[in-house]
Protein backbone atom coordinates (compact mmCIF):
# COMPACT_ATOMS: atom_id res chain seq x y z
CA UNK A 1 0.00 0.00 0.00
CA UNK A 2 1.16 3.71 -1.21
CA UNK A 3 1.48 5.66 2.26
CA UNK A 4 0.78 9.11 1.83
CA UNK A 5 2.13 12.13 4.94
CA UNK A 6 -1.30 12.19 6.11
CA UNK A 7 -1.40 8.13 6.41
CA UNK A 8 2.43 8.48 8.80
CA UNK A 9 1.38 11.26 10.90
CA UNK A 10 -1.93 9.25 12.08
CA UNK A 11 -0.51 5.54 12.10
CA UNK A 12 0.54 3.73 15.31
CA UNK A 13 2.60 1.01 15.74
CA UNK A 14 0.02 -1.58 16.63
CA UNK A 15 -1.54 -0.28 13.68
CA UNK A 16 1.52 -0.75 11.33
CA UNK A 17 1.89 -4.13 12.78
CA UNK A 18 -1.21 -5.44 12.13
CA UNK A 19 -0.85 -4.02 8.64
CA UNK A 20 2.58 -6.38 7.98
CA UNK A 21 1.03 -9.29 9.77
CA UNK A 22 -1.44 -9.29 7.54
CA UNK A 23 0.44 -8.48 4.27
CA UNK A 24 -1.12 -4.98 3.62
CA UNK A 25 2.50 -3.57 4.14
CA UNK A 26 6.29 -4.06 4.47
CA UNK A 27 8.72 -2.88 6.65
CA UNK A 28 10.47 -2.22 3.14
CA UNK A 29 7.51 -0.06 1.83
CA UNK A 30 7.45 1.96 5.42
CA UNK A 31 11.05 2.47 5.26
CA UNK A 32 11.17 4.13 1.88
CA UNK A 33 7.95 6.35 3.12
CA UNK A 34 9.97 8.07 5.30
CA UNK A 35 13.02 7.94 3.70
CA UNK A 36 11.31 10.44 0.71
CA UNK A 37 9.88 11.69 3.43
CA UNK A 38 12.73 13.26 4.84
CA UNK A 39 14.23 13.79 1.25
CA UNK A 40 11.10 15.58 0.49
CA UNK A 41 10.94 18.22 3.58
CA UNK A 42 13.91 18.28 5.84
CA UNK A 43 16.35 20.52 3.69
CA UNK A 44 13.48 22.87 5.48
CA UNK A 45 13.73 21.56 9.17
CA UNK A 46 17.10 20.27 9.12
CA UNK A 47 16.16 17.77 11.70
CA UNK A 48 17.82 14.75 10.53
CA UNK A 49 21.68 14.80 9.91
CA UNK A 50 22.22 11.35 8.14
CA UNK A 51 20.46 8.64 6.95
CA UNK A 52 21.63 5.09 7.40
CA UNK A 53 22.78 3.75 3.86
CA UNK A 54 21.65 0.20 5.24
CA UNK A 55 18.02 1.16 6.64
CA UNK A 56 16.31 -0.45 3.49
CA UNK A 57 18.62 -3.39 3.63
CA UNK A 58 17.55 -4.00 7.63
CA UNK A 59 14.00 -3.61 6.50
CA UNK A 60 14.28 -6.20 3.82
CA UNK A 61 15.51 -8.44 6.81
CA UNK A 62 12.36 -7.31 9.07
CA UNK A 63 10.08 -9.02 6.27
CA UNK A 64 11.83 -11.94 5.64
CA UNK A 65 11.38 -12.18 9.05
CA UNK A 66 8.14 -11.99 9.08
CA UNK A 67 7.78 -14.18 6.47
CA UNK A 68 9.07 -16.74 7.84
CA UNK A 69 6.66 -16.38 11.02
CA UNK A 70 10.24 -15.02 13.30
CA UNK A 71 8.89 -11.68 13.86
CA UNK A 72 10.58 -9.99 17.06
CA UNK A 73 7.34 -7.87 18.26
CA UNK A 74 5.88 -4.43 17.63
CA UNK A 75 9.04 -3.07 16.93
CA UNK A 76 10.03 -5.23 14.25
CA UNK A 77 10.63 -3.36 11.27
CA UNK A 78 9.38 0.16 12.24
CA UNK A 79 12.04 2.87 11.41
CA UNK A 80 13.54 4.94 14.72
CA UNK A 81 15.94 7.59 14.14
CA UNK A 82 18.52 8.66 16.73
CA UNK A 83 19.47 11.95 18.63
CA UNK A 84 23.31 12.12 17.56
CA UNK A 85 24.79 11.42 20.72
CA UNK A 86 23.85 7.57 20.94
CA UNK A 87 27.01 5.14 19.50
CA UNK A 88 26.26 4.11 16.57
CA UNK A 89 28.50 1.60 14.49
CA UNK A 90 28.84 3.12 10.94
CA UNK A 91 27.48 6.20 11.72
CA UNK A 92 28.64 9.73 12.85
CA UNK A 93 28.05 10.27 16.59
CA UNK A 94 28.95 13.81 17.41
CA UNK A 95 26.79 15.36 20.22
CA UNK A 96 27.00 17.91 17.69
CA UNK A 97 30.35 18.78 17.66
CA UNK A 98 33.19 18.70 14.42
CA UNK A 99 35.37 17.07 17.27
CA UNK A 100 34.11 13.79 17.49
CA UNK A 101 33.14 12.93 13.70
CA UNK A 102 35.25 10.00 14.09
CA UNK A 103 32.66 7.47 14.24
CA UNK A 104 32.39 4.98 17.08
CA UNK A 105 33.82 1.44 16.84
CA UNK A 106 30.69 -0.04 18.56
CA UNK A 107 26.43 0.81 18.83
CA UNK A 108 25.39 1.58 22.34
CA UNK A 109 23.73 -0.54 24.23
CA UNK A 110 19.99 0.55 23.53
CA UNK A 111 20.63 0.39 19.82
CA UNK A 112 22.02 -3.06 20.66
CA UNK A 113 18.21 -3.47 22.29
CA UNK A 114 17.00 -1.78 19.44
CA UNK A 115 18.57 -3.62 16.64
CA UNK A 116 17.77 -7.05 18.97
CA UNK A 117 14.18 -6.04 18.85
CA UNK A 118 14.17 -5.76 14.86
CA UNK A 119 14.29 -1.82 14.43
CA UNK A 120 15.35 -0.15 11.50
CA UNK A 121 17.55 2.02 12.72
CA UNK A 122 16.81 5.13 10.19
CA UNK A 123 19.33 7.66 10.80
CA UNK A 124 21.08 10.54 13.15
CA UNK A 125 18.51 13.34 14.17
CA UNK A 126 20.50 17.07 15.13
CA UNK A 127 20.69 18.23 18.46
CA UNK A 128 22.05 21.14 20.75
CA UNK A 129 25.24 20.82 20.77
CA UNK A 130 26.99 18.72 23.47
CA UNK A 131 23.27 18.15 25.07
CA UNK A 132 23.15 22.49 25.78
CA UNK A 133 26.08 21.78 28.07
CA UNK A 134 28.84 24.31 26.45
CA UNK A 135 27.44 27.87 27.33
CA UNK A 136 24.33 29.24 29.15
CA UNK A 137 23.74 31.44 25.90
CA UNK A 138 23.58 28.15 23.54
CA UNK A 139 21.15 28.72 20.50
CA UNK A 140 18.72 25.57 21.28
CA UNK A 141 18.77 22.84 18.14
CA UNK A 142 22.04 24.98 16.89
CA UNK A 143 24.91 22.56 16.25
CA UNK A 144 28.09 22.91 14.73
CA UNK A 145 27.87 19.54 12.64
CA UNK A 146 24.21 20.36 12.08
CA UNK A 147 23.15 23.75 11.46
CA UNK A 148 19.98 25.17 13.03
CA UNK A 149 16.73 22.84 13.16
CA UNK A 150 13.87 24.55 12.89
CA UNK A 151 9.70 24.09 14.70
CA UNK A 152 7.97 22.09 12.06
CA UNK A 153 4.82 24.34 13.22
CA UNK A 154 6.51 27.78 12.82
CA UNK A 155 9.89 27.87 11.12
CA UNK A 156 10.98 30.69 12.24
CA UNK A 157 11.00 29.46 15.88
CA UNK A 158 12.81 27.23 17.91
CA UNK A 159 12.35 23.75 18.47
CA UNK A 160 14.16 23.98 22.23
CA UNK A 161 16.82 21.55 23.10
CA UNK A 162 18.50 19.12 23.41
CA UNK A 163 16.82 16.22 21.13
CA UNK A 164 15.75 19.06 19.15
CA UNK A 165 16.19 16.82 15.68
CA UNK A 166 14.45 13.77 17.70
CA UNK A 167 11.14 15.78 18.43
CA UNK A 168 10.80 17.45 15.33
CA UNK A 169 11.61 14.33 13.18
CA UNK A 170 8.93 11.92 15.01
CA UNK A 171 6.23 15.54 14.61
CA UNK A 172 6.98 16.00 10.86
CA UNK A 173 6.61 12.29 10.10
CA UNK A 174 10.22 11.90 9.18
CA UNK A 175 9.97 8.24 11.34
CA UNK A 176 7.89 6.79 13.52
CA UNK A 177 9.30 7.17 16.44
CA UNK A 178 12.87 8.60 17.90
CA UNK A 179 15.22 8.44 20.83
CA UNK A 180 16.45 11.76 22.40
CA UNK A 181 17.94 11.59 25.58
CA UNK A 182 17.60 13.80 28.76
CA UNK A 183 19.48 15.32 31.70
CA UNK A 184 17.50 18.27 32.52
CA UNK A 185 14.40 18.67 30.43
CA UNK A 186 15.92 17.45 27.05
CA UNK A 187 13.18 15.33 26.53
CA UNK A 188 10.37 16.44 28.01
CA UNK A 189 10.67 20.40 26.54
CA UNK A 190 11.66 20.10 22.77
CA UNK A 191 8.38 17.36 23.07
CA UNK A 192 6.16 20.11 23.96
CA UNK A 193 7.50 22.91 21.63
CA UNK A 194 7.19 20.52 18.30
CA UNK A 195 3.88 19.03 19.61
CA UNK A 196 4.31 15.16 20.66
CA UNK A 197 4.80 12.91 23.34
CA UNK A 198 8.31 12.69 25.25
CA UNK A 199 9.05 10.49 28.36
CA UNK A 200 12.06 10.52 30.33
CA UNK A 201 12.05 6.92 31.91
CA UNK A 202 13.71 6.70 35.90
CA UNK A 203 17.56 6.68 35.02
CA UNK A 204 18.85 2.72 34.70
CA UNK A 205 15.74 1.28 33.14
CA UNK A 206 17.61 2.23 30.08
CA UNK A 207 21.30 1.83 30.03
CA UNK A 208 23.61 4.46 28.65
CA UNK A 209 26.61 3.02 27.73
CA UNK A 210 27.23 4.54 24.77
CA UNK A 211 25.60 7.58 25.27
CA UNK A 212 27.83 11.28 24.85
CA UNK A 213 27.49 12.08 29.11
CA UNK A 214 26.44 15.17 31.11
CA UNK A 215 26.14 13.47 34.02
CA UNK A 216 25.89 9.36 34.40
CA UNK A 217 23.91 9.77 37.63
CA UNK A 218 20.70 10.76 35.93
CA UNK A 219 21.54 11.05 32.07
CA UNK A 220 19.17 8.41 30.48
CA UNK A 221 17.49 7.94 26.59
CA UNK A 222 13.81 7.89 26.29
CA UNK A 223 11.26 7.91 23.40
CA UNK A 224 9.60 10.35 21.19
CA UNK A 225 6.54 9.39 19.27
CA UNK A 226 3.50 10.71 18.19
CA UNK A 227 1.24 8.44 20.26
CA UNK A 228 1.48 7.80 23.55
CA UNK A 229 1.08 3.85 22.85
CA UNK A 230 4.36 4.01 20.47
CA UNK A 231 5.96 5.90 22.87
CA UNK A 232 5.47 3.28 25.71
CA UNK A 233 6.78 0.82 22.92
CA UNK A 234 10.20 1.81 22.21
CA UNK A 235 10.51 2.65 25.74
CA UNK A 236 9.69 -1.63 26.33
CA UNK A 237 11.94 -2.11 23.31
CA UNK A 238 14.84 -0.04 24.50
CA UNK A 239 14.85 -1.87 28.16
CA UNK A 240 15.29 -4.85 26.36
CA UNK A 241 11.64 -5.94 27.78
CA UNK A 242 8.13 -7.45 26.62
CA UNK A 243 5.68 -4.52 25.69
CA UNK A 244 2.73 -3.93 28.26
CA UNK A 245 0.39 -0.73 28.57
CA UNK A 246 -2.72 -1.23 30.19
CA UNK A 247 -5.54 1.02 29.46
CA UNK A 248 -5.56 3.95 31.78
CA UNK A 249 -8.49 5.67 32.90
CA UNK A 250 -8.44 9.28 34.68
CA UNK A 251 -11.84 8.83 36.52
CA UNK A 252 -11.18 8.52 40.37
CA UNK A 253 -7.85 9.48 40.16
CA UNK A 254 -6.10 12.57 42.08
CA UNK A 255 -4.12 15.03 40.17
CA UNK A 256 -1.98 17.68 42.12
CA UNK A 257 -1.69 20.79 39.73
CA UNK A 258 1.70 22.75 39.90
CA UNK A 259 0.47 26.15 37.40
CA UNK A 260 3.77 27.86 37.13
CA UNK A 261 0.87 30.96 36.80
CA UNK A 262 2.10 34.50 35.58
CA UNK A 263 4.98 33.29 32.89
CA UNK A 264 2.73 33.24 30.17
CA UNK A 265 -1.55 33.89 29.86
CA UNK A 266 -1.95 31.24 26.82
CA UNK A 267 -0.09 28.71 29.51
CA UNK A 268 -2.58 30.13 31.91
CA UNK A 269 -5.03 29.30 30.05
CA UNK A 270 -4.26 25.91 28.83
CA UNK A 271 -3.52 24.79 32.18
CA UNK A 272 -6.60 26.01 33.40
CA UNK A 273 -8.34 23.95 30.00
CA UNK A 274 -6.33 21.22 31.21
CA UNK A 275 -7.85 21.06 34.89
CA UNK A 276 -11.26 21.64 33.53
CA UNK A 277 -11.01 18.63 31.42
CA UNK A 278 -9.58 16.64 34.08
CA UNK A 279 -12.57 17.05 36.33
CA UNK A 280 -15.12 16.41 33.39
CA UNK A 281 -13.21 13.01 33.44
CA UNK A 282 -13.61 12.38 37.28
CA UNK A 283 -10.28 13.86 38.30
CA UNK A 284 -9.95 15.14 41.33
CA UNK A 285 -7.64 18.01 40.75
CA UNK A 286 -5.69 20.22 43.68
CA UNK A 287 -3.77 23.02 43.13
CA UNK A 288 -0.28 22.61 44.46
CA UNK A 289 3.51 24.07 44.93
CA UNK A 290 6.79 22.02 44.43
CA UNK A 291 9.23 23.85 46.98
CA UNK A 292 12.67 24.38 46.95
CA UNK A 293 13.42 24.92 42.80
CA UNK A 294 16.04 27.71 43.76
CA UNK A 295 17.85 25.77 45.92
CA UNK A 296 17.55 22.45 43.50
CA UNK A 297 18.84 24.33 40.62
CA UNK A 298 21.64 25.81 42.19
CA UNK A 299 23.33 22.55 44.23
CA UNK A 300 22.63 20.82 40.92
CA UNK A 301 24.39 23.10 38.84
CA UNK A 302 27.72 23.37 40.80
CA UNK A 303 27.71 19.38 40.87
CA UNK A 304 26.89 18.93 37.13
CA UNK A 305 30.02 20.68 36.19
CA UNK A 306 32.13 17.89 37.88
CA UNK A 307 30.27 15.24 36.54
CA UNK A 308 30.47 16.34 33.41
CA UNK A 309 34.34 16.73 33.30
CA UNK A 310 34.48 13.06 34.96
CA UNK A 311 31.69 11.26 32.87
CA UNK A 312 33.04 13.20 28.96
CA UNK A 313 36.83 12.69 29.94
CA UNK A 314 35.97 8.81 30.63
CA UNK A 315 33.68 8.64 27.76
CA UNK A 316 36.09 9.93 25.23
CA UNK A 317 38.71 7.48 25.67
CA UNK A 318 36.20 5.41 23.56
CA UNK A 319 36.56 7.74 20.77
CA UNK A 320 39.92 7.34 19.82
CA UNK A 321 40.70 9.97 16.88
CA UNK A 322 39.10 12.72 19.38
CA UNK A 323 40.47 14.96 21.87
CA UNK A 324 40.82 13.78 25.21
CA UNK A 325 40.32 15.88 27.86
CA UNK A 326 38.35 18.98 28.25
CA UNK A 327 41.44 21.17 27.99
CA UNK A 328 41.58 19.78 24.66
CA UNK A 329 38.36 20.32 23.44
CA UNK A 330 38.26 24.07 24.82
CA UNK A 331 41.29 24.57 22.76
CA UNK A 332 39.82 22.90 19.73
CA UNK A 333 37.04 25.08 19.76
CA UNK A 334 39.06 27.57 19.69
CA UNK A 335 40.91 26.59 16.95
CA UNK A 336 38.11 25.78 14.88
CA UNK A 337 36.25 27.96 12.05
CA UNK A 338 32.58 27.09 12.98
CA UNK A 339 32.14 26.08 16.78
CA UNK A 340 32.49 29.44 18.37
CA UNK A 341 30.64 31.17 15.82
CA UNK A 342 26.93 30.65 17.31
CA UNK A 343 27.80 30.89 21.22
CA UNK A 344 30.58 30.04 23.64
CA UNK A 345 32.05 27.73 25.90
CA UNK A 346 31.38 29.21 29.06
CA UNK A 347 30.36 25.84 31.00
CA UNK A 348 33.28 24.16 29.57
CA UNK A 349 35.81 26.47 30.93
CA UNK A 350 34.15 26.07 34.37
CA UNK A 351 34.81 22.68 34.80
CA UNK A 352 38.62 23.48 35.08
CA UNK A 353 37.54 24.64 38.45
CA UNK A 354 35.30 21.50 39.38
CA UNK A 355 36.06 19.65 42.44
CA UNK A 356 36.53 15.82 42.10
CA UNK A 357 34.07 13.11 42.96
CA UNK A 358 35.32 12.49 46.01
CA UNK A 359 35.56 16.13 47.00
CA UNK A 360 33.32 17.08 50.56
CA UNK A 361 31.77 20.16 49.00
CA UNK A 362 30.97 18.55 45.87
CA UNK A 363 28.92 15.55 47.39
CA UNK A 364 27.35 17.68 49.69
CA UNK A 365 25.96 19.68 46.68
CA UNK A 366 25.12 16.23 45.02
CA UNK A 367 23.19 14.98 47.43
CA UNK A 368 21.70 18.31 48.49
CA UNK A 369 20.15 18.51 44.90
CA UNK A 370 18.65 15.12 44.67
CA UNK A 371 17.32 15.07 48.44
CA UNK A 372 15.30 18.16 48.15
CA UNK A 373 14.34 17.06 44.43
CA UNK A 374 12.78 14.05 45.88
CA UNK A 375 11.35 15.74 48.68
CA UNK A 376 9.24 18.33 46.69
CA UNK A 377 7.66 15.49 44.66
CA UNK A 378 7.31 13.17 47.51
CA UNK A 379 6.07 15.25 50.09
CA UNK A 380 3.44 16.95 47.62
CA UNK A 381 2.35 13.21 46.53
CA UNK A 382 1.90 11.91 50.29
CA UNK A 383 0.16 14.93 51.56
CA UNK A 384 -2.52 14.68 49.35
CA UNK A 385 -2.71 11.56 48.50
CA UNK A 386 -2.34 12.26 44.73
CA UNK A 387 -1.45 9.54 41.87
CA UNK A 388 0.90 12.41 39.82
CA UNK A 389 1.46 15.87 39.12
CA UNK A 390 0.63 17.88 35.94
CA UNK A 391 2.37 21.43 35.45
CA UNK A 392 3.15 22.81 32.43
CA UNK A 393 6.10 21.65 29.88
CA UNK A 394 6.50 24.35 28.14
CA UNK A 395 5.44 28.13 26.94
CA UNK A 396 5.32 29.12 23.48
CA UNK A 397 8.09 28.66 20.99
CA UNK A 398 10.85 31.67 20.56
CA UNK A 399 12.15 33.11 17.61
CA UNK A 400 14.79 30.27 16.76
CA UNK A 401 17.81 33.03 17.18
CA UNK A 402 16.20 34.64 20.02
CA UNK A 403 17.13 34.58 24.09
CA UNK A 404 15.28 31.93 26.14
CA UNK A 405 12.63 33.72 28.06
CA UNK A 406 12.91 31.21 30.68
CA UNK A 407 9.37 29.94 30.66
CA UNK A 408 7.81 27.67 33.60
CA UNK A 409 11.05 25.20 34.24
CA UNK A 410 8.82 22.13 35.28
CA UNK A 411 11.43 19.29 33.87
CA UNK A 412 13.82 20.31 36.94
CA UNK A 413 12.87 18.23 39.95
CA UNK A 414 11.55 15.25 38.16
CA UNK A 415 14.50 15.30 36.48
CA UNK A 416 17.03 15.76 39.35
CA UNK A 417 15.38 13.52 41.79
CA UNK A 418 15.20 10.87 39.19
CA UNK A 419 11.38 10.64 38.51
CA UNK A 420 9.79 9.79 35.56
CA UNK A 421 8.20 13.16 33.46
CA UNK A 422 6.04 12.25 30.47
CA UNK A 423 4.97 15.15 28.27
CA UNK A 424 1.90 15.13 25.87
CA UNK A 425 0.24 17.62 24.06
CA UNK A 426 -2.41 19.45 25.42
CA UNK A 427 -3.17 23.08 23.70
CA UNK A 428 -1.60 26.07 21.44
CA UNK A 429 -0.91 29.83 21.83
CA UNK A 430 -2.00 30.56 18.17
CA UNK A 431 -0.16 27.93 15.99
CA UNK A 432 2.66 26.98 18.86
CA UNK A 433 2.25 23.73 20.80
CA UNK A 434 2.01 23.83 24.42
CA UNK A 435 2.03 20.84 26.55
CA UNK A 436 1.73 19.44 29.88
CA UNK A 437 3.60 16.95 32.09
CA UNK A 438 3.06 14.63 34.15
CA UNK A 439 5.41 13.78 37.38
CA UNK A 440 5.13 10.95 39.09
CA UNK A 441 7.08 9.17 42.08
CA UNK A 442 9.89 7.41 42.56
CA UNK A 443 9.05 4.02 40.02
CA UNK A 444 6.20 5.05 38.68
CA UNK A 445 7.15 4.34 34.81
CA UNK A 446 4.28 2.54 33.86
CA UNK A 447 2.01 4.67 35.85
CA UNK A 448 2.55 7.94 34.29
CA UNK A 449 2.24 6.20 31.07
CA UNK A 450 -0.77 4.71 32.08
CA UNK A 451 -2.11 8.17 32.44
CA UNK A 452 -0.53 9.93 29.73
CA UNK A 453 -2.31 7.37 27.19
CA UNK A 454 -5.79 8.10 29.19
CA UNK A 455 -5.11 12.10 29.08
CA UNK A 456 -4.05 11.69 25.02
CA UNK A 457 -7.67 10.00 24.37
CA UNK A 458 -9.42 12.52 26.21
CA UNK A 459 -7.99 15.52 24.93
CA UNK A 460 -7.16 14.37 21.49
CA UNK A 461 -5.59 18.09 20.80
CA UNK A 462 -2.62 16.90 18.67
CA UNK A 463 -2.02 18.84 15.31
CA UNK A 464 -0.01 18.50 12.49
CA UNK A 465 2.53 20.66 11.71
CA UNK A 466 1.59 23.51 9.21
CA UNK A 467 5.31 24.23 8.40
CA UNK A 468 4.12 28.37 8.70
CA UNK A 469 6.84 30.63 7.71
CA UNK A 470 6.71 32.75 10.84
CA UNK A 471 3.32 33.69 13.25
Amino acid sequence: MQLSAADLDRATIPLLARRMADGELTSSGLTRAYLYRIAEVDRVLRAVLAVDPTALCQAEESDRRRARGASRGPMDGIPVLLKDNIDTEGLATTAGSRALRVPPRADAEVVTRLRAAGAVVLGKTNMTEWGNFRSPQATSGWSAVGGQTVNPHVLDRTPCGSSSGSAVAVAASLAQVAVGTETNGSIVSPAGHSGVVGFKPTPGRVGNSGIVPITSLRDTAGPLARHVVDAAILQAAMEGADFSLTPGTLRGTRVGVWRRAGFDAEVDRMMQSTVDLLRENGVTAVDVELRHQDVIHAADRAAMAAEFRHDLEQYLRTRPGAPGTMRELIEFNEDDPVELSRFGQELFHDTGNARPLTDPVYRHQRRTATDLARRSIDEVLAAHGLDVVVAPTNGPAWPARGADPAGPRTALPAAVAGYPNVSVPAGFAGPLPLGVSFIGGHGADDEVLRFAAAFEEASRVRRTPAFLPSV
